[in-house]
């Protein structure tokens, strides 16, 4: 027995704009995903620069002998180009000197492999004992394919490298121009549209629990990223002295110290993964000037590291987010598989910015209620 089922238009259209609504949502999603990238990564930066601006603007204060917010344009712009100065500094000191180590250990190399290997005699002999005739020519070999499919590759992306890398350029100063932005109008920002929703005064509990719940996301934010720079420049001075004792009885260069430093403490900032691929390329870059300098690192520094995530880390970040290893792990997976480096660098921030929504849920629920 059939049975007609009556609606109105009404109700027809509803059930339809819902999905409609939901499609065209995802779509604009996917098609504005790297402008919402570059605001997204604008946001974080902002609010990772608000505990050196309120510095700024706290010794503003008590040079001027004034307080309150009359200093806080000032005090966003200073603290903003500390940052990009620094930043720019430090590239500009390191980026040199892993082209120099490189060509000087391209330079040496002849002598570095007569030395260890004893030339292509050597290089036979050690071929021998694994059944290899000739080891000389299938290096030669080797290498010949693979310079020949490098090459290839590089001509036939020549084009496309030079677009990504102008694309790439063109994002980093539309983030740069977009956080100096937020930072000078963010506050501002913020308090029209908490004037224009109504004070919690006036019975407006939701706008209470909203206020409240973007504050603590952007504390979250702001702390997690000022105790792991702490902890990155601790990181870096380490690993800066120890290749600093190097020098003094081996063929490494004393001058090495601080950009090796440089690269583990820029390296660090990078979660969980970040100090081990720093560790390595400072390794790594030893090893072209001195093999055994290169060990010796290896050897102090993943003994320091041990008292470093055990002691020193915990002790200067604490628990601040209060998450447990495997969901900062998760999040960190999750992060860098949906948006690569970027993702990996803001993946525990913002498990940390859910947590406090699943905290503050109960509160929203009543708010919305």
């Amino acid at each position: 027995m059939s049975k007609v089922i009556e609606t109105d238009l009404k109700t027809f259209i509803k059930f339809w704009l819902v999905p409609v609504g939901i499609g065209l949502v995802v779509l604009f999603l996917i098609s504005a995903k790297t402008g919402l990238i570059v605001v997204g990564a604008s946001v974080f930066l902002a609010l990772a620069l608000k505990p050196l601006v309120r510095k700024v603007n706290n010794l503003f204060a008590k040079l001027s002998g004034n307080t309150g917010k009359k200093h806080q344009t000032l005090s966003a712009v200073l603290a903003y180009f500390i940052v990009v100065l620094i930043i720019g500094g430090v590239i500009a000191i390191v980026g040199p000197v892993v082209v120099n180590e490189t060509s000087k250990f391209v330079q040496n190399f002849p002598q570095t492999f007569e030395n260890t290997f004893g030339g292509w005699d050597g290089i036979n002999d050690i071929g021998k004992t694994f059944g290899i005739q000739d080891l000389h020519s299938e290096i030669n070999n080797a290498v010949t394919n693979l310079s020949n499919n490098l090459l290839g590759m590089l001509g036939n992306n020549l084009v496309t490298s030079v677009g990504n890398v102008a694309d790439f350029m063109m994002k980093v100063v539309l983030v740069l121009v977009l956080t100096l932005l937020m930072l000078l109008e963010g506050p501002a920002l913020l308090d029209s549209l908490w004037a224009s929703l109504g004070s919690p005064e006036e019975d407006k509990k939701p706008v209470a629990v909203a206020k409240r719940v973007l504050a603590k996301m952007a504390n979250v934010v702001s702390t997690y990223v000022s105790r792991q720079v702490i902890v990155a420049v601790v990181d870096g001075c380490a690993s800066g002295l120890i290749v600093f004792f190097i020098s003094l009885f081996t063929e490494v260069q004393p001058s090495l110290a601080i950009p090796m430093g440089m690269i583990t403490m820029l390296f660090y900032l990078i979660p969980m993964f970040g100090q081990f691929i720093g560790g390595t390329l400072v390794t790594v870059l030893l090893l072209f000037s001195s093999p055994i300098a290169a060990i010796i690192f290896a050897a102090i520094y993943i003994t320091y590291a041990q008292i470093e995530n055990n002691v020193i880390a915990p002790k200067i970040q604490g628990n601040a987010l209060k998450l447990p290893a495997v969901i900062i792990l998760i999040a960190i997976v999750i992060g860098m598989y949906m948006f690569g480096l970027i993702g990996a660098i803001v993946a525990i921030p913002i498990a940390g910015c859910i947590r406090v929504l699943i905290d503050e849920y109960p509160n929203i629920k009543a708010a919305r209620g």
